[in-house]
């Protein structure tokens, strides 16, 4: 006896769905996917996060958004960063005005469900947004924050472009996020946040 066939949904019918949900969901090649609920330490780095960064890029044009803002990927992947930042003109999918284009720094706030996810696949899909500058990965368990930085080079496509690193694990430790000129204190993102210790290999 053969398998049902899976029903694939277009992306129109994903954004009617979506737009009446009361839950968050993935798209990806005609599939839907439910986003699982943050955990009390995720939900306030994001907080701590968006405050240092909306404070650092007032009088900048850019915008600070939270994982509310869906966001569309050239890939095909539609989904909800935690973080965002837009500087000049937010563009938008439709006149709705719920899904964005043209993202400059993505952030995601790293769990165990979701890390590799975050750092590969996740990574591969963001890397062909044209707009993107930085991504921004911040491990919610333990103090460790790591930046990619795009290196420009308009002769490589968006997915191919290399990208420079940097990381700190020290709550004494910042970063520049250079592409729009904010620090980035770890201090300042794990306020509040009770903190285990870094696995060896994360070090």
């Amino acid at each position: 006896m053969s398998a049902q066939p899976k029903y694939l949904r277009t992306p129109d019918e994903y954004l009617a769905f979506e737009r009446s949900s009361p839950e968050k969901h993935e798209y990806y090649q005609g599939e839907i996917f439910r986003m699982g609920g943050a955990s009390n330490p995720h939900n306030i780095i994001s907080v701590n996060i968006i405050g240092a960064l909306r404070t650092q890029t007032r009088g900048k044009s850019c915008r600070v958004y939270a994982s509310d803002m869906r966001t569309f990927i050239p890939t095909g992947l539609y989904t909800y960063p935690d973080v965002l930042i837009v500087c000049g003109k937010p563009e938008f999918l439709d006149n709705v005005f719920d899904t964005l284009l043209n993202p400059v720094v993505i952030i995601e706030i790293l769990s165990g469900s979701t890390k590799n996810y975050d750092r590969t696949k996740k990574f591969d899909h963001y890397r062909s947004i044209p707009s993107l500058k930085a991504y921004v990965l911040v491990e919610q368990d333990f103090a460790r924050v790591e930046i990619y930085s795009r290196i420009d080079d308009d002769n490589v496509p968006p997915e191919r472009t290399l990208w420079a690193f940097q990381a700190a694990s020290s709550l004494e430790e910042t970063l520049h996020l250079a592409v729009v000129d904010c620090t980035i204190n770890l201090a300042d993102v794990y306020e509040d946040v009770e903190l285990g210790e870094q696995p060896s290999e994360a070090q």
